[in-house]
């Protein structure tokens, strides 16, 4: 057994706390942590397209037939939808018990700021979002790392390759080494999650100050509850009628969720999640499908965030709101949540475009959520990833295409610890 410095979980614990004591007491070094933090992620987006693509092809191509791609995308749609909106809903009903804005006076904040956000919000159509799925030039489809479009093409290329039949073999040997050599590298860069943790966490804290938060604790303290109890209670609810564990699965991704807590980005842990899950028992091509699609359309934390942060905004401002206007919140959010994750600073600007569309008090009443909205990033950030993760499995199981014998023998101890040494 290895000594416990050299394993990641203990280094990227161990990086998130000197991040919190550098940005707290040398909140100078934030604009360099920034780099770092960003650095990182770079390194982890270079290997999505690739990774994305060489998944999905081989997945397809090896699926044999194309009306199982069309039942596993149509149900994998069905639960993103069902479970988002569930969401949500539980999102509006705890900020209508908690009541976090309550008390709280309204501060103007840093209009100026978000006039960038509202700016971005007007030019959404949604429309063009969906459209959007079908690339007009591949090859800027992967410059940009536009997740999508990626996977539409690698959908259509893993279709054309599926039908060439056995002519076939040797180009699917050739992307069967690539990807095995993409996700080699992607061990390598893992290396580096304590690095990129240590540098989110230090930017976070220095550019935004712990005494940001004090006002707003009522608030930090109910997105992370609600979270929370959506993963232990309606996670775990369909975990246990789909018969694995929670906190099996939990223990096993432990790793992608401190990754995802340093970063606050749930795409730092996209690649690795895609091999884990296939190591946890899920089939390639359901991984290939499910996970990528789920990081548009599978938003869990995303879509409690947003129906907290619009019912909290209505308490500080005083809004009444009645229970079909509330209704209609939910509606909206049920739309506006999908493209979350198809948008440069994702958070406010789809908040902005659903309080927009609500027209039920000015936009730039957000400012007043700047200050602490990093920090509850990381709350939604885990909640996707842990979400996506699950979907994969719920999906998996029922298209018959989960490996018992594979999910067995990862939730041993000897399996994780092997699995950490590795990396």
């Amino acid at each position: 057994m290895k000594s416990i410095f050299s394993n990641l979980t203990f280094q990227v614990l161990l990086a998130i706390t000197l991040g919190v004591l550098v940005g707290a007491f040398y909140p100078g070094f934030a604009v360099h942590a920034k780099l770092i933090s960003q650095t990182f992620i770079n390194m982890i987006n270079m290997l999505i397209a690739p990774i994305i693509f060489l998944t999905i092809v081989l997945g397809i191509a090896h699926m044999g037939d194309m009306k199982k791609v069309g039942i596993v995308g149509g149900k994998a749609l069905l639960y993103f939808e069902i479970v988002t909106t569930l969401a949500i809903l539980i999102g509006i009903i705890i900020a209508n018990v908690l009541e976090p804005g309550v008390g709280i006076h309204a501060a103007t904040g840093d209009v100026g700021k978000v006039k960038t956000y509202t700016d971005q919000a007007g030019k959404i159509n949604w429309i063009e979002f969906f459209t959007h799925i079908v690339p007009h030039n591949i090859f800027e489809a992967f410059t940009k790392g536009d997740i999508l479009q990626i996977l539409f093409f690698a959908i259509l290329f893993g279709y054309g390759l599926n039908k060439i039949g056995g002519s076939g073999h040797s180009l699917l040997a050739t992307f069967d080494k690539l990807s095995k050599v993409f996700f080699n590298i992607m061990k390598l860069v893992m290396r580096l999650a304590p690095v990129g943790a240590f540098g989110g966490m230090a930017y976070s804290v220095g550019t935004y100050g712990l005494e940001t938060l004090i006002p707003m604790l009522k608030l930090m303290g109910s997105v992370y509850l609600t979270c929370f109890l959506f993963i232990f209670v309606v996670l775990n609810a369909i975990c246990r009628y789909y018969k694995f564990s929670l906190w099996q699965y939990l223990k096993y991704i432990r790793q992608e969720i401190l990754i995802v807590l340093g970063t606050s980005s749930s795409e730092s842990a996209l690649p690795s999640m895609m091999q884990k899950m296939e190591s946890f028992g899920c089939d390639k091509s359901i991984v290939g499908l499910v996970i990528p699609t789920g990081y548009s359309f599978n938003l869990d934390g995303t879509a409690i965030y947003l129906s907290m942060a619009v019912i909290f905004l209505c308490q500080v401002f005083q809004v009444d709101l009645s229970i079909w206007q509330q209704i209609t919140v939910l509606a909206v959010l049920m739309v506006t949540s999908k493209g979350a994750a198809g948008v440069t600073g994702s958070g406010f600007i789809v908040l902005a475009s659903t309080l927009t569309a609500l027209k039920i008090m000015p936009v730039e009443h957000i400012a007043i959520l700047l200050g602490v909205d990093r920090f509850m990033s990381e709350a939604r950030a885990i909640t996707n990833v842990i979400g996506n993760g699950i979907a994969a499995v719920v999906i998996a199981k029922s298209e018959h295409e989960f490996d018992e014998s594979k999910y067995q023998l990862a939730i041993q101890p000897a399996s994780l610890e092997k699995i950490e040494e590795e990396i």
